[in-house]
């Protein structure tokens, strides 16, 4: 009988926020190159900044928001055809709005702009130890 998945979906307003955070650090990081190599027009890198990140974010947004991982039946399946065991998780790592799963192999997955990381990583590791260890392994 296969459980009921549980679905980690992208927070469209995490993405956006995100999104927020690295458009202000692009914008003060052209800034400071245009300031160190002595242009007076330090202004064009927070203009260049913004532009690019909000292109970004324009261009992968249907991409990103799409994306949902899905836990069932001891597999955690990504976009893409991205199949992970849980008896195969070695670590689960926050990065900001991210949950980095790596496995016993070295393979690393991102579970994008989650609206509550730490909430995503208890489910995981609640799901690996309620899964039966397969006693082949």
């Amino acid at each position: 009988m296969s459980e009921a998945p549980v679905r980690f979906k992208t927070d469209r307003a995490v993405y956006f926020e995100s999104h927020l955070k690295l458009a202000a650090l692009a914008m003060g990081g052209a800034m400071l190159v245009l300031w160190l190599a002595g242009n007076p027009n330090v202004w064009i890198g927070a203009a260049a900044g913004l532009g690019a990140i909000a292109l970004r974010g324009w261009y992968l947004r249907a991409q990103d928001l799409s994306a949902v991982w899905e836990l069932r039946d001891g597999l955690l399946t990504g976009p893409g055809g991205r199949r992970v065991p849980l008896d195969q998780i070695e670590t689960l790592r926050r990065i900001g709005s991210f949950v980095q799963v790596v496995t016993r192999s070295g393979d690393r997955y991102l579970i994008k702009y989650q609206a509550d990381p730490a909430a995503t990583i208890a489910a995981l590791r609640r799901a690996q130890n309620t899964r039966p260890k397969d006693p082949t392994a």
